[in-house]
């Protein structure tokens, strides 16, 4: 099979995910995939489009310096190439769908997988806004449109957890979830607890891409806000938005607060948590005091982890330890090749 990959959005993880396919080309061929990138669109710097396939070092050239375009990114675009790649016959059209978030409403990204799915492409995501504002929408327009829309690198980056549910949980009810989702919070705080200033440790996580310039939807508890959100509209059939959930962030002030807690034998968390399901979800992020036996409390630096409150399996734990833009490339690769296995 031959996915046709239009990737819209060209950050730090777009390009991470670009230099992925290069590096496992040859155990993608052993699973007979042999994926072709066809467009990038970027918000910023314009973008390019060839049927015939791009490779990394094309793609920069022609977007380095290029005149912003509004419409580089939009609908139209993705719905025109789509048709291009779909003249062809041989190749399968994917929409990889990796903007920035959008914390007030999830757009553009929302108009991108719908536009992606009325062309006919399938559709993979690491961005959480349109799960977060719109999966029971998203989901049946997929259903209707015979495509898949995945977005494993939503949450957790590459770990499985809506693979995990869906595949290999069958009849298991999902009764509510706490877990610490996001990366730079969870390094700050352990940085915190060391005595390390706040400022040294978020430029830190700017330097290493994880964080971004601007990075109140982190600090702030945007980003969790919205995973939880995700999370419930997925496993609790919940249809929230991050606006909707309880939220608390964390600043310079939270230092010696997670300093206190360590020395009593306690750990401080940015916790997201959910329980209730459908219309009474409730839903929060904030910051917890757990005990040494709380599996969340062993976390240190970016690692991240998910507790499931489940019938009947009961608590189900699922752990990162090691965070990046690499994982977060691999999901959008693994839900590539879940679509390719389906033929």
């Amino acid at each position: 099979m031959i996915p046709a990959l239009v990737v819209v959005g060209y950050g730090h993880v777009g390009r991470r995910f670009v230099r992925l396919l290069e590096e496992t080309a040859d155990t993608l061929a052993g699973l007979g995939i042999h994926p072709r990138i066809v467009a990038v669109a970027t918000r910023r710097h314009g973008a390019i489009a060839d049927v015939q396939g791009l490779d990394q070092a094309r793609i920069d050239a022609a977007l380095a310096g290029t005149t912003p375009s509004e419409t580089a990114s939009s609908a139209s675009f993705i719905t025109d190439v789509v048709a291009r790649v779909r003249e062809r016959g041989d190749l399968v059209p994917m929409v990889v769908e990796i903007t920035t978030l959008d914390i007030e409403r999830g757009e553009p990204a929302i108009s991108h997988v719908r536009a992606a799915l009325a062309a006919g492409a399938h559709v993979i995501s690491a961005n959480k806004g349109p799960v977060a504002f719109a999966h029971r929408a998203l989901a049946d327009e997929a259903r209707r449109s015979s495509r898949d829309y995945l977005f494993e690198g939503a949450v957790m980056d590459g770990i499985p957890i809506f693979n995990l549910v869906r595949e290999t949980m069958p009849a298991v009810e999902i009764r509510g979830f706490r877990g610490v989702v996001n990366s730079t919070t969870n390094f700050i705080l352990t940085a915190l607890e060391q005595g390390e200033p706040f400022a040294d440790a978020l430029a830190r996580m700017q330097a290493a891409g994880i964080a971004e310039a601007d990075p109140r939807h982190d600090i702030d508890g945007w980003d969790a806000a919205a995973k939880a959100a995700a999370l419930a509209n997925v496993l609790l059939e919940a249809d929230v938005t991050p606006h909707d959930v309880v939220r608390e962030g964390l600043g310079p002030d939270v230092g010696a607060r997670a300093i206190a807690t360590r020395a009593d034998g306690r750990r401080l968390k940015l916790v997201a948590s959910a329980t209730g399901r459908g219309a009474d979800v409730r839903l929060r992020v904030a910051l917890e005091s757990l005990g040494h036996d709380d599996p969340l409390a062993a976390l240190e630096g970016m690692a991240n982890a998910l507790e499931l409150d489940t019938w009947p399996l009961g608590r189900v734990v699922i752990t990162q330890r090691d965070g990046g833009l690499e994982i977060t490339a691999y999901a959008l690769l693994a839900d590539m090749v879940t679509i390719c296995r389906k033929g």
